[in-house]
């Protein structure tokens, strides 16, 4: 089963509360206050998507984060593959090892199933998970 995982959670949650104040700087402790999401988690949450693009940090006592790209854009496979790494149904499709890829008889079922998860995340735009 793939499950969303808590980081990706509070990452929406966190972009949401962010897009919600237009053009305002929103810190990572009123973030983490209204929601009640551990704050040393959110901070790490808030660096990483900071890092990969998805937020401006301003730094100082005045400061905090706001939005640095079009989430019109985004899709939820990127976004989520962009924080967390690749994800997908089984390993065989990860490219991980798997004990038995030589021998699977259901590989081309699975690619299917992973094909069909990643095409309908495809389709989430971050924009309307925000919305």
């Amino acid at each position: 089963m793939l499950n969303i995982n808590k980081s990706i959670e509070y990452s929406l949650i966190a972009i949401k509360h962010i897009k919600s104040k237009s053009n305002k700087l929103c810190s990572a402790n009123e973030i983490a206050n209204q929601y009640n999401i551990p704050k040393e988690l959110l901070a790490k949450i808030l660096q990483r998507l900071s890092k990969c693009g998805y937020l401006n940090s301003i730094k100082g006592s005045n400061g905090g984060y706001s939005l640095n790209k079009n989430l019109e854009k985004i899709n939820l496979i990127d976004f989520i593959e962009t924080i967390e790494g690749p994800i997908g149904a089984v390993k065989c499709n990860l490219n991980l090892n798997c004990n038995i890829y030589d021998i699977c008889n259901i590989k081309n079922p699975m690619n299917l199933i992973n094909n069909s998860i990643r095409d309908s995340l495809k389709k989430l735009k971050i924009y309307d998970l925000t919305n």
